[in-house]
């Protein structure tokens, strides 16, 4: 189960195209629906905050890359500080930040190819879409596009989050797309200081659930191909305002390759 597959360079070159192609004729067909005004002053009320480190000291990651990576993540929060995702509009992860291109200041940073660790133009932002999906599971809007990571590359060394509850994202054809089907204007806001990303979500009107998300049958599977393959489910509480639960369903099914050995991370 979940061997990689390895793609010829005819194969994933026209792959990228055709993908991008479709990507790009979506964008101009639901050009109305997405959002594009911004507001700098917050709305009346906050929907739920996280943050994360940008730097992992993890063994043999060049450091240098990871300091390109706040730089690039700098970059994009700029496209996406303050965005209003208004009812009926879907948010774009890649549609407002466009392609990280040299041009617009972009660094080489750590990006997976393939099941590859490397370095490419604008490495790092997944980050940031990691960021923004976590938010949305706390919120009300509705995720409508999200992919998951194929590859799991680090140990769980300081993670605070489920494994699995991340947004992959490749310009432009892996994106995470967020539908807005409530009567309430909901605003992103975003900032990179003393080493972390941080976000949030605000909107017009006060908050009629709240949400919990967390991991069942999390397990790891030694494969007849020999690697390592991690799985689990992804679920969400949602509760009233009085905090009574009211609802609890699955949102995600997660299986990963391991890029490390299992428990690596006692060894840290």
């Amino acid at each position: 189960m979940m061997r990689p597959k390895k793609r010829s360079h005819l194969r994933i070159f026209i792959g990228k195209r055709y993908f991008t192609f479709k990507r790009y004729l979506r964008w101009i067909i639901k050009f109305k629906s997405f959002p594009r005004k911004k507001n700098l002053a917050n709305l009346a009320c906050e929907v739920f905050s996280h943050s994360t480190p940008i730097y992992r000291d993890l063994h043999g990651l060049d450091r240098s890359l990871e300091k390109n990576k706040e730089h690039n993540l700098k970059i994009a929060v700029r496209s996406l500080d303050g965005i209003l995702i208004q009812p009926r509009q879907t948010f774009s992860y890649w549609r407002l930040i466009g392609k990280p291109s040299s041009r617009k200041g972009y660094l080489p940073g750590l990006v997976l190819f393939y099941g590859t660790l490397t370095s490419g133009r604008g490495g790092g932002l997944c980050q940031l879409s990691n960021l923004i999906y976590w938010m949305s599971l706390h919120s009300p809007l509705a995720v409508t596009e999200r992919y998951r990571h194929s590859y799991d590359v680090f140990p769980d060394s300081g993670r605070t989050q489920p494994f699995g509850s991340g947004a992959t994202c490749v310009y432009p054809y892996r994106d995470l797309m967020i539908k807005n089907n409530t009567d309430c204007s909901f605003q992103l806001r975003l900032k990179v200081e003393a080493g972390c990303l941080c976000g949030s979500f605000f909107s017009d009107k006060p908050a009629l659930k709240t949400y919990s998300v967390y991991q069942k049958e999390h397990s790891i599977t030694h494969e007849l191909w020999g690697g390592y393959v991690r799985h689990n489910r992804i679920f969400r509480k949602e509760f009233d305002v009085s905090g009574v639960q009211i609802d609890d369903y699955e949102i995600a099914q997660n299986h990963a390759v391991m890029m490390y050995e299992p428990f690596l991370e006692k060894q840290l």
